[in-house]
């Protein structure tokens, strides 16, 4: 295994992004992402992906040269087009819209078209929660998941983040993909040759399997059987109904280099908890439910692990395979 400084590691996926084509805040907007999710535990959303979005930007599958715009909006709601390049500038410049006209106006929706991967859905709710308010994020991608009672995928794994800002602590932090386990980890198994957990996927002819490669050639299971196929449902429709995205069974899959523009979507929900209730009112009721959580000693409160990891990870530097390091040093240069 190779260590590197979180610095050093955000450095070099910056350089990479940058020289297959992406401009440099667009490079250094999705390395923050990749390395914090890396940071956190989560390599299927961590610095592998930055080969995948290189091969990409190379392909024609994302523009480098993408700034995010305005296209659409009217007091609290925004439509934001991503222009076809790679989400993380699009989804930062409307989650700042979002958080600017939530507080003019109590509550606002970012929408998110044209879009690409937006890593850990929860990352985007950062400045959420800096700004003292409630946030939900959601997402489409590429079909992986059928619907309830059917044997086609048509729905991505389709995320749903929420923050819940706290005062005196970090903000409730909740993220969860709506298949029993992220795509991105079948990817990571694949790509190291392990097997799989039963219970994750269906080969494509719709059998149970443990075949990391069979498995991204099949379907993934989803959380909680229909009702978590259901939800994917409801977020598909949201990010692409709204915002004039792409239904993931009309985007080509993200584990190969080639294929068509994802034109998918996501959809940010700020809410101001002083035009409610009140401030005040607000964080009495987050607390005393976390302190009639907490009671337990065996809980551990939503985004806890992550942070800790983290704060590990900036201490200690972060451990990535020798191969991957060695093909991000090649993408650098």
């Amino acid at each position: 295994m190779a260590r590197l400084s979180v610095e050093a590691l955000r450095e070099l996926v910056t350089r990479g992004l940058a020289a297959s084509g992406a401009r440099d805040a667009m490079a250094a907007d999705t390395a923050a992402a990749l390395v914090d999710a890396e940071c956190q535990g989560l390599p299927s959303h961590g610095v592998a992906r930055a080969l995948q979005y290189a091969a990409h930007l190379k392909n024609g599958r994302a523009g480098g040269n993408a700034q995010p715009r305005i296209i659409g909006e009217r007091g609290g709601a925004v439509l934001v087009d991503a222009g076809h390049g790679l989400a993380y500038p699009a989804c930062k410049f409307a989650v700042a819209e979002a958080v600017r006209r939530a507080r003019e106006s109590g509550v606002a929706f970012a929408g998110v078209t044209n879009s690409h991967h937006f890593g850990v859905a929860s990352y985007h709710l950062n400045a959420v929660a800096d700004a003292g308010m409630v946030g939900l994020a959601f997402g489409n991608s590429p079909a992986a998941m059928a619907a309830a009672g059917g044997a086609r995928p048509l729905f991505g794994t389709n995320p749903i983040a929420a923050v819940f800002s706290r005062t005196g602590a970090a903000a409730l932090s909740i993220d969860l993909s709506l298949s029993e386990a992220a795509r991105g980890k079948v990817m990571i198994a694949a790509r190291e040759g392990k097997p799989i957990p039963l219970g994750w996927s269906l080969d494509a002819g719709g059998q149970p399997t443990t075949d990391a490669q069979a498995a991204l050639a099949g379907s993934m299971l989803p959380i909680g059987g229909a009702k978590g196929a259901v939800l994917a449902l409801v977020v598909e429709l949201l990010v692409t109904a709204l915002t004039g995205a792409a239904f993931g069974f009309e985007a080509d899959s993200f584990f190969v280099d080639e294929g068509n523009v994802p034109r998918l979507g996501q959809a940010f929900l700020v809410i101001d908890p002083g035009a409610l209730a009140g401030r005040a009112t607000y964080h009495e009721r987050i607390e005393t439910l976390i302190a009639a959580m907490t009671e337990d000693p065996r809980v551990r409160l939503p985004g806890d692990r992550r942070r800790e990891l983290a704060t590990i990870a900036q201490r200690d530097g972060v451990e990535i395979p020798d191969r991957l390091a060695a093909q991000l040093r090649e993408l650098a240069h």
